[in-house]
């Protein structure tokens, strides 16, 4: 943990003056018992100042005006009569009159001089504040004393300054500060959330600014903000100052830190993503409110790297963590990164208000029935899948355009569009991140958004019908047309018992986090050809070949490989971060990965692919699995996936995974791989490692005793060993009839791999769907001693609730 810096220390105050007043209070004065004096975000600034500094949290100190001193303020010629009168006519839905109502009462605010002594205390304290240092810059919040209540979010709806430099300024920015109480989209939630507007006060926190416009800034949740997932902390990041963040004007970095990785000391950053970061605001050449900060593009090479480091990323999880169980619930915080000092600041901390107060035990789904032309693409908010009509709107005089239904799509919304987004059925922006202010809204108004696609405007047509479905993962799809989609809703509350285990085949790390909080036993098929098609998506021997690549294809290959260090560990990485997502959201139960299983024709389809895979006539039966392990033209394709499964097992700690080998044809095959594995630092047996067998040949099942020598199990591929044993392409709608798992000769198999493993005491599962389609075979399964059943995330309610029927009826 680093100290506060002395330039920034709460501590560094000086307190002749600012021990207690009617108008000013210090942060370091101030507990979160404090909300109806300075608001919730002063006061939980003080309780971090109060009990968190020592544990390593570092806030920038400075002073709050008080709720008393606001009040006053509107006491000042009737103000808070004449606004109440105002008010009380108002029809919050009605978008011009909201309109026309707030600017008038903005501008009486703006107007009314402060009180004479609370003006002097202003004064003084700035004063205090400056220590003779006239240039000192600071922020100016809001802070609202019903603001940032656990079960509401009032995030975003008062205004923030930046760069505030100056006496008149500050007086300037507390005037803003005052009026933004009444900005259209704060009038409109408060009517709608039930909260009298004479209730609520504000309070201005002045706050020594951190110089994030050399360095970074962004905002971080306790959770994963899309499933609710709480073994992870969720961390975004842009250069410059952190409003960029906030209101979504930009596309940042992403990362996730899994927690308990991170509190055993290891490396503990399981997801990237590279944001566009294209600008950043900087400080302006003018310190007043309104113009004292500057957007600029950010440089190319820039943009290409990420915007801190993993060791940033990871204090920073490490200080929302301290916040976190001091406040015992999850938490969204904004964080600066100081680019002169290179120190890490937390400049505001409220509970998390969406994703914390779902109901853990109802499980929300969505599913689209019918695929279409996908028109553009995002980030995914929520996982929604809503339908109507394009509306596109350029700003936010444009608003009564949006009817009742329509699908919203703009460059980028803000908290203003706040009483108008509640009409949308979805919302597509441009621009923005998982964290921005448009996102919050949109998931607390329980509606689909599209965040930073980039080129929606231009890409959607207003009036066409479309689907928004983020339903798919982290990546939101929009496609035309109306298309029809499912909707289910299922208690998990009390899932009966069972006598042997359901597990889970789950290749698409995005969706990990939501599926782990399914009933589970562990993954047991954790596909790698996901993540390799989608997260990599160039073939690994044109990453080792790099430099003998065309032109054209490593220009390609740059593209994917922005923020990493080399394609070799580009390749490396990603894959680790896919296999270290799956396992950190099943941890500690096991996740059985199963190494890459693609076929040449596939590999071939890759960027770069078609100059290293062969053309055959059957794929299937081909250049694939133990067989292109071995082969000396892929073994060092083959490296690259132990030495992503290594890191993620030996560095990270996550013991939870297993291997498993596909398309092993024979026991030499088998011997071979298991030494191969061994030489690339994943010998069976230490660390605790398992070697697990995939059991889709009928050599495999008749020579299971002379196998299973080499492995800790099997897990039978049902699929391949159905087509095999019946010898039928299951693709081919002439024969496919005949594909049945129940047929005796495909059982006959099933059962001379059951019994084998139990005799020798080893594994035994099941990853395809039989056993959801057919429940007898489920039965019988479990009658020959299966220990596992893997299905499909979206079979495994049903096929619980229908297995434990069966054997309740059994006795």
């Amino acid at each position: 943990m680093f100290v506060l810096s002395s330039a920034l220390s709460q501590k560094s105050l000086p307190r002749e003056i600012l021990v207690l007043s009617a108008y000013i209070l210090e942060f370091d004065q101030l507990t979160i018992n404090d909300v109806e004096k300075v608001g919730g975000k002063n006061a939980s600034l003080g309780e971090m100042i109060g009990n968190l500094s020592n544990l390593g949290v570092s806030v920038p100190g400075g002073f709050a005006t008080t709720a008393d001193a606001y009040r006053e303020f509107l006491a000042t010629d009737g103000l808070d009569t004449k606004i109440n009168q105002r008010l009380a006519a108002l029809d919050v839905d009605d978008i011009g009159e909201l309109t026309s109502a707030g600017a008038d009462i903005r501008r009486w605010i703006i107007e009314t001089p402060l009180p004479p002594a609370f003006d002097d205390a202003l004064e003084t304290a700035f004063a205090t504040m400056q220590g003779g240092n006239e240039g000192l810059k600071v922020a100016v919040r809001s802070s609202a004393t019903a603001e940032d209540l656990p079960d509401a979010s009032f995030a975003g709806q008062q205004e923030t300054f930046l760069n505030i430099e100056g006496l008149d300024a500050v007086k300037h920015a507390v005037h803003e500060v005052f009026a933004s109480l009444f900005n259209d989209r704060a009038i409109s939630y408060r009517v709608h959330q039930g909260y009298a507007h004479e209730n609520v006060a504000l309070s201005a926190g002045i706050q020594r600014m951190v110089r994030s416009e050399t360095g970074a800034a962004g905002v971080m949740f306790t959770l994963d903000t899309e499933s609710g997932f709480d073994q992870v902390v969720f961390v975004t990041s842009s250069y410059g100052l952190g409003e960029t963040v906030v209101q979504g004007s930009v596309n940042p970095d992403e990362f996730y830190v899994h927690k308990p990785t991170l509190e055993a000391g290891r490396p503990a950053v399981v997801r990237r993503n590279l944001g566009s970061k294209l600008i950043k605001m900087v400080y302006g050449r003018s310190a007043t409110a309104g113009r004292s900060v500057d957007t600029v593009e950010v440089d190319e090479a820039e943009r290409r790297r990420f915007s801190i480091t993993d060791a940033d990323v990871e204090e920073l999880a490490r200080q929302a963590l301290i916040i976190e169980r001091h406040y015992g619930r999850p938490m969204d915080i904004e964080w600066a990164k100081d680019g002169d000092d290179q120190q890490l600041y937390i400049v505001q901390a409220r509970p998390e208000t969406v994703a914390s107060q779902a109901d853990a035990n109802v499980k929300v789904a969505y599913q689209l029935s019918q695929s279409g032309e996908v028109l553009a693409e995002g980030r995914s908010i929520g996982q929604r899948i809503a339908t109507g009509k394009v509306r596109k709107v350029a700003g936010i005089d444009q608003m009564d355009l949006v009817q009742d239904g329509d699908i919203l799509v703009t460059d980028m919304t803000d908290p203003d569009w706040e009483p108008v987004m509640k009409r949308a059925a979805a919302i597509v922006t441009n621009r923005g991140g998982r964290t921005c202010h448009a996102a919050i809204i949109a998931r607390e108004l329980g509606i689909a958004a599209i965040v930073g696609c980039g080129d929606a405007t231009e890409k959607l047509n207003d009036g066409d019908a479309v689907t928004v479905s983020c339903a798919e993962g982290d990546t939101g799809y929009i496609y035309a047309g109306d298309l029809d989609f499912e909707k289910t809703e299922t208690n998990i509350d009390a899932m009966p018992e069972l006598s042997f285990k359901i597990m889970q085949n789950v290749g698409n790390p995005d969706r990990a986090f939501s599926f782990a909080q399914l009933p589970h036993e562990g993954i047991g098929l954790a596909r790698l050809e996901f993540i390799i098609n989608r997260m990599i998506g160039v073939h690994p021997k044109a990453l080792i070949e790099y430099d003998q690549q065309s032109a054209d294809v490593k220009a390609i290959i740059d593209e994917y490989i922005n923020g990493y260090a080399s394609p070799t560990e580009f390749f490396v990485q990603k894959l680790a971060e896919g296999i270290a997502t799956l396992a950190a959201a099943f941890h500690p139960k096991r996740v059985i990965v199963r190494l890459s299983d693609f076929k040449s024709n596939e590999y071939a389809h890759m960027v770069g692919g078609h100059d290293y895979e062969p053309d055959e006539e059957n794929p299937m039966l081909g250049f694939r699995g133990a067989s292109r392990y071995i082969a000396p033209s892929m073994r060092d394709c083959f490296e690259l996936e132990c030495r992503a499964v290594k890191y993620v097992r030996d560095e990270m700690g996550l013991t939870n995974v297993e291997i498993m080998i596909p398309f092993v044809r024979t026991v030499d095959e088998a011997a071979k791989v298991v030494d191969l594995l061994a030489e690339n630092g994943l010998r069976r047996g230490d660390n605790g490692l398992k070697l697990i067998m995939m059991c889709e040949l009928p050599a495999n099942a008749l020579l299971a005793d002379e196998f299973l020598q080499h492995f800790d199990g099997f897990s039978i591929g049902s699929n391949d060993m159905t087509q095999l044993t019946l010898g039928l392409d299951r693709d081919s709608a002439i024969v496919s009839h005949l594909f049945d798992e129940r047929n005796p000769a495909v059982k006959k198999m099933l059962s001379m791999a059951i019994v084998a493993c139990n005799r020798a005491g080893k594994y035994i599962g099941i990853c395809g769907q039989g056993p959801s389609d057919h429940p007898d075979l489920a039965e019988w399964l479990f009658e020959q001693g299966i220990d596992s059943v893997s299905l499909n995330p979206d079979s495994v309610i049903e096929t619980w609730e229908r297995l434990a029927a069966l054997e309740a009826a059994k006795g």
